[in-house]
């Protein structure tokens, strides 16, 4: 992955940014965050496709710890800089910060992140050698397992984030402030579990800090339906069992990051979209039409969905690691 693409994909950002601030028409407004989010999403997968060409062993787990850390920090950081900036300029000016944002990224991009994947490895042909590469490592099992696992992960993810907001809101009658202490305190616990994970591997395969995120993850929901059968909707087992749940998270993603990219080197920035895109289309087709679904009345719902992805996740997280023992033994 070429340092061009990376301050490529940050410049449209910054461009799609600027666009929002000035756009005249909600219909315009709706192309360019359209836009905006593509050159988002690809910002991502350039970042990924470059840490896998950078790294590898030990160090390639370690460094997905960051990321993934910094990523817990947006639900936090987010509203508050958000909600401040709304509080003294007309909302334009929130697209202003971002497109600021997205040119600062640019220009650090261009100085620092070096030139990462060399020409004879990268993949020719445009979107359909993008697909043929999609299509070849998907082939692989060892490949297949770990996007399928991201997949699941992401569905669990999603449902937190359907489900949580009616559960606090409607049933428990929390107002907006406590809410948004509830998903801080949780996105500070994803951000020490990630921190933790970059420690561990050192110690650890991350195969088996996968295989121990997916288990605690799986737990505090199982637990938060044991609890919600035995006393009701309790808040403290609620927010207990979530904070259980979503720090399990910053286990899963970065190990799960490592793992799968580590197998897919051979075309890493396509690996990249491959877990990016099994991620959240799992998530958006799958979890929050199933919360809807079983209702919003009672936190029993969006426990049964996050258990049952979970319980998926887990299962591919225990062959993701018998898939590396059998290979590390042949």
């Amino acid at each position: 992955m070429t340092v061009n693409a990376a301050t490529q994909v940050q410049w449209a950002f910054a461009v799609f940014s600027f666009g929002c601030a000035c756009a005249p028409t909600i219909e315009v407004m709706t192309a360019l965050r359209f836009g905006q989010g593509i050159a988002g999403a690809a910002g991502i997968v350039v970042g990924r496709a470059v840490i896998v060409d950078l790294y590898h062993g030990v160090e390639l787990s370690r460094t997905y710890a960051t990321p993934s850390a910094v990523g817990a920090l947006g639900p936090v950081i987010g509203p508050v800089l958000g909600g401040g900036l709304l509080a003294v300029t007309p909302w334009r000016f929130v697209f202003i910060a971002l497109a600021l944002a997205g040119a600062a990224l640019a220009i650090a991009a261009a100085r620092v992140v070096p030139e990462s994947l060399p020409h004879e490895r990268r993949v020719e042909g445009g979107a359909g050698g993008a697909l043929r590469a999609a299509g070849s490592l998907l082939s692989q099992p060892s490949v297949l397992v770990p996007v399928v696992t991201m997949g699941c992960m992401g569905a669990a993810v999603f449902a937190y984030i359907a489900g949580a907001t009616f559960v606090l809101h409607d049933l428990m009658h929390l107002l907006a402030t406590m809410s948004s202490t509830v998903y801080g305190v949780n996105a500070l616990a994803n951000l020490g579990a990630s921190l933790l994970n970059g420690r561990l591997v050192r110690a650890w395969r991350p195969e088996t800090l996968m295989v121990i995120g997916a288990v605690t993850g799986l737990g505090g929901q199982l637990l938060l339906l044991t609890l919600t059968t035995a006393v009701g909707a309790q808040l403290w087992a609620f927010c207990l069992c979530l904070l259980i749940t979503v720090a399990s998270f910053g286990f899963l993603s970065p190990a799960l990051s490592a793992v799968g990219q580590s197998r897919g080197r051979t075309a890493p920035g396509t690996m990249s979209a491959l877990l990016g895109a099994a991620q959240f289309s799992f998530g958006a087709a799958g979890s929050p039409p199933l919360v809807g679904l079983f209702g919003t009345r009672s936190a029993a719902p969006m426990a049964v969905v996050m258990s049952a992805f979970l319980a998926l996740t887990t299962a591919g997280a225990v062959i993701c690691r018998h898939q590396s023992t059998a290979a590390s033994g042949q």
